[in-house]
């Protein structure tokens, strides 16, 4: 015991030394007191000269290993993420007679549509197609990122991600898309660099059209700005020869349903004097 107790005098001694680095005197218990007198000019140098032994460099190690761990366990997290989304999109397919990939094999990104150029790259993944309730379609998560740099060189990517649904229609189609105004697009009409209007104000203030005026006046007609007014939320269209696009932010694999659906009935509204006035070629 009295080992153990000169043992912790000794520590809290060289502790109260390293710390506060002054003249000390023992009294007749064996404790040390620092002294009250510390000289002015030694003042600064003095604390200077504080440190602790043995510590420099285990915080260091040990805030390290703590970042290594956590980056670590943050990668596989989202491996693991990502597995699970591929294994509820092959059930999906399956549930519903379709074809699965994890990969593209179609060669998507070649399609003519306006979202697969955004951004400084892109990928498509978990790919199903087939019939679903009469109408071929491919479905697909799809991705893409922007690069910037920061004042220091240092380069970080911002990533988008969508679901679409690619299905074909029975027309020959120039260009058009169709989706929700948002701070962008009103700031481009305030630039003057106006999208197509119509005779719906309501349309009008909730969708952006961009294309060919004469056959978006004619894909736009009164049935089609109604059912999007409706229906339209959260959702964009592209139609490019005899291809139609339907996209969305991500969602989980079981709302791809929902987006099925969506791209059918969009199909549905489509005005049947698009097909005479713009044969598919």
């Amino acid at each position: 015991m009295g080992w153990a107790l000169e043992t912790m005098r000794t520590f809290l001694d060289r502790v109260l030394r390293s710390s506060h680095p002054c003249s000390a005197r023992t009294d007749d218990t064996g404790w040390h007191h620092r002294s009250q007198l510390i000289r002015g000019s030694d003042l600064g140098s003095e604390r200077d000269q504080v440190d602790t032994p043995g510590m420099d460099g285990t915080v260091p190690l040990l805030l390290f290993l703590l970042f290594g761990v956590l980056v670590a366990a943050l990668a596989y997290y989202q491996h693991q993420r990502k597995l699970e989304r591929q294994r509820e999109f092959h059930a999906l397919a399956l549930g519903h007679g379709l074809d699965f990939s994890i990969d593209d094999p179609f060669d998507t990104l070649g399609e003519p549509f306006a979202l697969f150029q955004r951004g400084d790259g892109r990928g498509v993944e978990n790919v199903c197609w087939g019939e679903w309730k009469g109408l071929e379609i491919r479905a697909f998560d799809y991705w893409y990122y922007e690069e910037s740099t920061d004042s220091k060189g240092h380069t970080s990517r911002s990533y988008s991600r969508f679901d679409c649904v690619l299905t074909g229609i029975d027309a020959g189609c120039p260009p058009l898309q169709i989706s929700e105004e948002n701070v962008f697009t009103r700031l481009a009409d305030a630039l003057t660099f106006r999208d197509i209007e119509f005779e719906s104000e309501a349309f009008n203030r909730r969708f952006t059209v961009k294309g060919d005026e004469r056959f978006a006046t004619a894909f736009c007609d009164g049935r089609m700005m109604d059912w999007l007014l409706r229906h339209g939320d959260g959702y964009a269209f592209e139609v490019v020869g005899d291809r139609l696009l339907c996209s969305c932010r991500r969602v989980a694999p079981a709302g791809m349903i929902h987006l099925f659906g969506t791209v059918k009935t969009f199909r549905q509204q489509i005005p049947a004097v698009v097909s005479s006035l713009y044969p598919r070629g």
